[in-house]
């Protein structure tokens, strides 16, 4: 099997690389990548490469991820993250390749309390989940052997993430103030990577009959916490570790008072089921991949605690 990855350098990516290295020849490419790849804004090149390689699975791991600036980079947003996606799956279908593309919470309006399904009519509240949004219908209408994983809260060892962002805060504050009006699943890229892989070898085997099988799914871990309980967890870990830190005092507060250019939905619950069912998987709770990221940074960042 050959697999073309594209976004490597990404979070998501970065573990995607190791994910998909055993199922067959791995071509992935990022934004510093030689051209054709490293220069989106020439999707011809871009997609003449793909029928030059002819790749059997195409995963698409590239995206605007900047939420609030989207709201001010509105058409430079919905092309990357709409455009740009569909344009892929169109030269994945000229192929005959299956299409992997990732998408977000943020396609659902973040109301109420109950978790969302693939079925429910999205309704985006900000320009970044609009053109999420965008990108999952056009896929799926230039591409029928797709994969669309909608995730949240993602988070890893390396990039910019909440995780990442409380650690350092920690350290440098005495008063830490989080949102605790949020619901959602914080989602660690590795998971996601190794749910990725595993779906491709699915599809991949059972041939024709996986058409039956492509289509969007919900990708989080199991359970629910807010912001403010997602940093507690972090927070504890440090204690548990005896790890001198600056902060005294974490204040659960509305995300009122955290005013931001780009709404944020209050009920990001993503109902899992579909996923499990029809490939089989058992989804960890959200606590352990967690543990198991701060295992990896911890020791890192030791140097840095004050003792």
């Amino acid at each position: 099997m050959k697999l073309l990855l594209l976004g490597k350098d990404g979070q998501v990516g970065w573990e995607l690389q190791r994910s998909l290295a055993p199922l067959g020849i791995l071509t992935a490419v990022g934004r510093h990548s030689t051209d054709p790849w490293g220069n989106f804004d020439d999707m011809v090149r871009i997609q003449q490469g793909i029928e030059t390689l002819r790749p059997d699975v195409i995963v698409n791991a590239a995206a605007y991820t900047a939420v609030d600036k989207a709201e001010q980079e509105s058409d430079y947003a919905f092309r990357c993250n709409a455009l740009v996606p569909e344009a892929l799956a169109r030269a994945a279908h000229s192929v005959g390749a299956w299409f992997v593309h990732y998408s977000s919470d943020y396609v659902y309006p973040g109301t109420g309390n109950t978790p969302w399904i693939e079925d429910d009519e999205p309704s985006p509240a900000n320009e970044y989940g609009r053109g999420k949004c965008s990108g999952d219908r056009l896929v799926a209408a230039v591409c029928p052997r797709h994969l669309i994983l909608r995730t949240s809260w993602v988070y890893a060892a390396r990039g910019h993430n909440f995780l990442r962002t409380m650690l350092r805060l920690f350290r440098e504050r005495h008063r830490v103030e989080v949102v605790h009006d949020q619901f959602g699943a914080p989602t660690g890229a590795e998971l996601l990577a190794d749910i990725t892989a595993c779906m491709i070898r699915q599809v991949r085997s059972i041939g024709m009959a996986a058409d039956a099988l492509a289509g969007i799914y919900h990708v989080v871990p199991s359970g629910e916490t807010t912001w403010y309980d997602y940093a507690l967890h972090i927070l504890q870990r440090l204690h548990a570790d005896k790890l001198s830190i600056s902060t005294t005092e974490l204040v659960p507060v509305p995300s009122s008072a955290f005013p931001t250019a780009a709404y944020r939905p209050r009920n990001s619950r993503l109902n899992t089921r579909k996923v499990q069912d029809r490939f089989g998987l058992h989804l960890p709770p959200w606590q352990a991949g967690v543990d198991r990221v701060l295992d990896e940074v911890l020791p890192q960042v030791a140097a840095t605690l004050r003792p």
